[in-house]
This record gives C-alpha cells, structure tokens and sequence, in this order.
C-alpha cells in the first residue's frame, strides 16, 4: 500500500470509509499473498503465498519510507481498497496467518476475491453520489448491497463466488451512470475507451466528458489538460504527467491511479483524494 493512502479522506460517509486501506488491522496480506516479479516497479522477484523479505513480525514494512528508492515503486502503487483489514479483522475473525498457518492458504485466496469486491463497492459508492446518474441510483443502490452481501460470506463460500459475472453486472450499471453524466458534452465528448494512448501529447487538451475507460495513458503528457466529468475507470495513469491538469471533477479516479502519475502542487484533484507525496 501506498504511504499516501492513509491520509485518503473519501467523501461519500461510513461506506467510502471502510473502503481506504488500514495497514494497521491487516496482516500485510498484500505483503504475503501476492507475487510480483523483478521489474521497474519491484526490485525482486516473490512467489505468491511468500511473505515479502520486508514484512516484519509485527506485519509493518521494514522500508515503508524508502519504497520507491529501494525499487518497490509498485507497492506505492497497489491500493486493495480495504479488503485487507475486511479479510483480516472480520472473515478470518482477526487471527493472522503467523498464529494459525492452517489458515493462510485460505486467507491468501480469499484476499484477492476481497479485493474485487471492495473496488466496485468504491465504484458504486461514487456512482450512487453523482447527481445527474439518479435514474440509475435504486439499481446501483441494490447492487451495493448485493455486493456488501458477498463481503460478509464466509471464506469458502467466497473463495466460489463468481466474481467476474457479477463485476460484469456492475459495470453495466457504472458505465450507464458514465453516459448519463457525461451526456451534457453530447457532439463533442471523445471517445476513447480502451485506446493505446502511451506517450500521447496531450498536453493543454479539452478532454472533457471524455471516456477513457480502460485506455492506456502510460508516459502521456497530460499537463495542462481539462479532464473534468471524464470516465477514468482502469485507466493506466503509469508515469502519466498531469502537472496542471484539472481533475476536479473526473470520476471513477482512484488513489492508486494518482500515485501511478507525475504530477505537481498545481494539478487539481478531487476532493476525496490526496497529492501523492513523491509530486
């Protein structure tokens, strides 16, 4: 987890909450479950299931200060949006794995089918805030609590559940909430959902109202552009620059996209995000 994301403040009450990562009640599950490889974003490689080198006893990071110059700027990065503490504190009933390794293949299983759910709770959440998306609201509303539903099931019943049929629900849902407020820039709106966008000069651009779901923005320059009421879900914000840019009211942004980018102290954010530390 990033060492910005403690200090994430969301807007939207209880719910939004419960959604920001408390590496306090977790017991660093992204520390241990995950793997990565040696690459830019890691500086070695570590097998699923394999606690981190880092990760002490008391499941804190030995070099949370240091991540991104000791090569680990993925974990600055990665955001689970909760699921830890939820998988820590509530589905395993807060023991850890250390104290009852019978439970750790399980809990290393369940943690990432967590980790969905609690992303479209944040997307839902932030859909269900949107005014002009209220024609959708009562679906959104029940589809959130089908979700939280799903959060509470017990680690068995977890590790079965169809993730991916239910995601797909849900983002039919979002991406009806997308077109309903983007549709004042209707005739001028840019489409450019999924679009191979690395490198792209777009500096100064009227992107506005834009869908750029899923779109590949790595190393863009986006410095200066108008990015409000635009769809940046899954967007690839990797070394974007977004010095001056004005997000202050783009949706489906997460803190994760943000400590993906260079930005700068004139780059407007939402309200219910914070500048990363290394801007």
């Amino acid at each position: 987890m990033s060492e910005n994301q403690e200090a994430v403040v969301p807007a939207a009450g209880a719910t939004r909450l419960s959604l920001v990562s408390d590496c306090g009640d977790c017991f660093g599950l992204c520390c241990v479950a995950l793997a990565y490889a040696a690459s830019a974003d890691f500086a070695q490689d570590k097998p699923a299931g394999k606690p981190c080198p880092s990760l002490q006893r008391d499941f804190r990071c030995a070099i949370h200060r240091d991540l991104r110059t000791s090569g680990f700027q993925g974990c600055t990065v990665y955001d689970c949006f909760g699921a830890g503490q939820k998988v820590s504190q509530q589905t395993f009933g807060g023991r850890d794995w250390r104290a009852a390794p019978e439970s750790a293949a399980s809990m290393f299983e369940v943690f990432p089918v967590m980790r969905q759910l609690h992303e479209l709770l944040w997307y839902i959440t932030e859909a269900l805030a949107l005014p002009k998306a209220r024609p959708v609201h009562a679906r959104l509303g029940a589809a959130l609590r089908e979700t939280e539903e799903f959060t509470g099931l017990a680690p068995e019943a977890l590790k079965d559940l169809d993730v991916a049929t239910h995601r797909d629900r849900v983002n039919e849902l979002l991406l009806k909430a997308s077109e309903l407020v983007r549709a004042e820039f209707k005739g001028k709106r840019k489409d450019r959902r999924g679009a191979d966008l690395m490198g792209a000069r777009l500096r100064g651009a009227d992107l506005r109202g834009a869908n750029l779901r899923g779109a590949l923005l790595i190393a863009a320059d986006l410095r200066g552009a108008d990015l409000r009421l635009a769809d940046l879900i899954g967007a690839d914000f990797r070394d974007a620059s977004l010095a001056g840019a004005d997000l202050t009211e783009a949706f489906f942004l997460t803190q994760a996209q943000l400590n993906a980018a260079k930005g700068d102290g004139t780059t407007k954010l939402p309200p219910s995000l914070v500048r990363p530390a290394h801007w």
